[in-house]
This record gives structure tokens, C-alpha cells and sequence, in this order.
């Protein structure tokens, strides 16, 4: 059914520019009617790549395999132990409103940390979602979406056991007086395939049949 949303998940990690090409496709046939929705699940090989707000002097290690990308936010690290959740949606049919659409990303987010006692929140003008501990708030998922015509694509990365230190590479999301965290980090060693139950949960309890954005 062209309405039903087709769930993938990718079992070996996918290159970045190919991803990037795939999502692409994928918003085309979306606005043609002639595929059905995706939310794809994977892991990337070890990259950092700039969003359209990343300034260049964040980048702290040149070095690096870096990708400057059409997404919103700035820089940020993908690689082997994270999570991300790219999300091909067709706001038309659901509810036109960048912002709702983020806070609904952010909700599904912190609902499934919430699956694994972990209590995430949202900071000011900070787009993604945030852990306290030890008394300072640490970023656990970050966000950075595109939309063309009302279709999304891009979406969220969900650190559980990634090497943090690739971070320190970067100035992670243009904030240079926060750290990053991970579900292990925090002491819950799960795996991916738990939490792509939890965020498939959670997800169709924030849409509902009807396509609109459900923000308790």
C-alpha cells in the first residue's frame, strides 16, 4: 500500500553520500506518489559532516573525513554504535509546521529514552535531546532535518555505544561548554535492535492514523 510506511533497517554501515543519494530518490518518489513513505535505520562508517549552519572554525581537526551536507544544524560525528533514523515523511498529509515536526523528533527521542530509564529533556534553542549528569547537561541525540516541497528527509542520530572521543574532533553542534553522552556511557548497554523496537513504538503513538503529529 502507497500510504503504509516502509520500515528499513540496514545491517551493515552505509556510506554517507550514498545515503545522502538514496533519501534524494526517495523525496522524488514520494512527491510523485509512487513509493510509499521510509524511515530507514542504520549506521554510517566513521564521518563528520557540516550542516547549513556549521561554521568552519568548529571544525577543530581538519584532518579528518569530514562532508559538508543540505541538512540543517551544524557539525556533528556519525560512525559504528549510533543510531540514526532517517525519516522520508510527507508532511501534506500530516501537519505542515517545521517546528511541531521537530518537536514531535525530539518527543520520539526522549519517549524512548524514557523506554530505558533515561531521562531526556530539551534545551533552549538547542534542537536535539539532552541528559543531565554529574550536574552538566550532555547531548545523547542530535537532529538535523531538509524538507522539499513539505517532503522530510535527513532526521536524528541516537548515540548508544559509539567512541566519544570522535567528538573532541569537533565543536559538536556549534556548542563549546557541553559534552556528548551515550546510552553506555550512562551505564545501559543495550542494542540497536532494542531501541529500533522502542522508536517504532513511540513513533506510532506520537503519528496517528490520521497522519497528525499526537504532542502530549
Amino acid at each position: 500500500m502507497i500510504n503504509k510506511i516502509e520500515w528499513k533497517t540496514s545491517k551493515n554501515p552505509v556510506e554517507y553520500n550514498f545515503a545522502v543519494k538514496e533519501m534524494k530518490n526517495r523525496v522524488l518518489e514520494i512527491k510523485k506518489n509512487s513509493r510509499s513513505e521510509m524511515i530507514w535505520l542504520l549506521e554510517h562508517n566513521s564521518i563528520f559532516t557540516a550542516g547549513t549552519s556549521a561554521k568552519k572554525e568548529d571544525l577543530i581537526n581538519s584532518e579528518v573525513n569530514f562532508q559538508y551536507t543540505g541538512r540543517g544544524g551544524q557539525w556533528t560525528w556519525h560512525g559504528p554504535g549510533q543510531r540514526v533514523v532517517y525519516l522520508m515523511l510527507n508532511l501534506k498529509r500530516r501537519l505542515q509546521d517545521v517546528k511541531a515536526y521537530v518537536y514531535a523528533l525530539e518527543e520520539l527521542i526522549i519517549l524512548t529514552l524514557k523506554d530505558f530509564c533515561i531521562n531526556g529533556t530539551r534545551m533552549y534553542d538547542q534542537p536535539g535531546v539532552w541528559v543531565k549528569n554529574h550536574n552538566k547537561y550532555n547531548k545523547i541525540a542530535s537532529l538535523g532535518i531538509r524538507i522539499s516541497s513539505w517532503i522530510t528527509f535527513h532526521g536524528i542520530s541516537i548515540n548508544v555505544n559509539p567512541n566519544l572521543n570522535e567528538f573532541n574532533n569537533i565543536v559538536p553542534c556549534g556548542i563549546k561548554d557541553s559534552g556528548v553522552t551515550s546510552f553506555y556511557d550512562l551505564g545501559k548497554k543495550i542494542s540497536l535492535k532494542e531501541l529500533d523496537l522502542c522508536l517504532k513504538k513511540n513513533f506510532n503513538d506520537i503519528f496517528d492514523n490520521d497522519g497528525l503529529f499526537k504532542l502530549k
